[in-house]
């Protein structure tokens, strides 16, 4: 019985992974079609890729998202972060369950919503201000830090959650200032949150279409703005090449997380033991 169960699990898991590596892996073989067609194979080449670097369309279009990613990034980051402490760490305060509603509402907003209601806050704020007097890259940013650092805190906050507070409590006990257990105690121990936070942040960012195509304006493509616009005229193969890299860079992401969340478990399952020796 046991080892049908495990049979059912193993075939269940292998179709699942297979349903969605396998478009991926197809994708990335695509891109080193020679022909022009798509969907006609027409031999092994690089053509696609030569094609691609020298679209200047396409490479401010990645410049331009990239630059948008890394802030965003960072800006959700810090600004989860610090919402998700205030939530777990300074206890019940006045108006915590409607931030914390305010906090999760990106999460279950549809797009669609959220890209219409900051296009209307950012054309109102541009009548009675005269700001932003246009939209694209700063707009874009705006749009999305206020969905990702949803996610972020929401991350940070099951971190903390599950760390616990002996070894801050252990360091306040021991005249540490707030300041210094926050620097010293607990924010390198959120790091592989952090690390996790800021990388889902930079890949919303880059693999957002439907709020950016409603905050941005003329002349402020991103990345999949344009892919989209190139695909509605008919799928080409520099963008299969395109699709490719994006993979790759993603893929590559993916492991240096996976690496530094590993390292950091390893130190906190050194602290643990380090602890468990100091009490005996």
């Amino acid at each position: 019985m046991h080892g049908s169960r495990s049979r059912f699990l193993t075939i269940m898991i292998s179709l699942g992974m297979a349903f969605f590596y396998i478009p991926m892996i197809l994708l990335v073989i695509y891109s080193f079609n020679y022909s022009k067609l798509v969907p006609v194979w027409g031999g092994w080449s690089t053509r696609w890729y030569k094609v691609l670097f020298e679209s200047a369309d396409v490479w401010n279009a990645v410049s331009l998202s990239l630059k948008i990613a890394f802030v965003n990034a960072t800006f959700a980051t810090i600004l989860g972060t610090l919402s998700a402490l205030a939530m777990v760490r300074f206890g019940r305060f006045k108006g915590r369950t409607l931030f914390g509603g305010m906090l999760v509402a990106p999460l279950v907003m549809p797009e669609i919503i959220t890209g219409l209601s900051l296009l209307v806050l950012f054309i109102s704020m541009q009548q009675l201000f005269g700001w932003p007097s246009e939209r694209g890259f700063t707009t874009i940013t705006i749009a999305h830090i206020t969905f990702s650092l949803a996610y972020v805190a929401v991350t940070v906050q099951a971190r903390l959650t599950g760390m616990g507070e002996d070894l801050e409590e252990a360091a306040a006990d021991l005249g540490a200032k707030p300041f210094k257990v926050l620097t010293a105690i607990t924010l390198p121990r959120l790091t592989p949150a952090l690390a996790s936070g800021w990388l889902l942040a930079f890949t919303l960012s880059l693999d957002d279409l439907v709020i950016a195509s409603f905050v941005t304006g003329p002349g402020a493509n991103t990345l999949p703005i344009l892919i989209f616009s190139r695909i509605r005229l008919g799928l080409r193969p520099d963008i299969n090449a395109l699709a490719t890299m994006i993979i790759l860079t993603v893929a590559v992401c993916v492991a240096l997380a996976a690496l530094i969340m590993y390292r950091q478990h390893k130190r906190d399952l050194l602290d643990q033991q380090m602890a468990k020796r100091g009490d005996s």
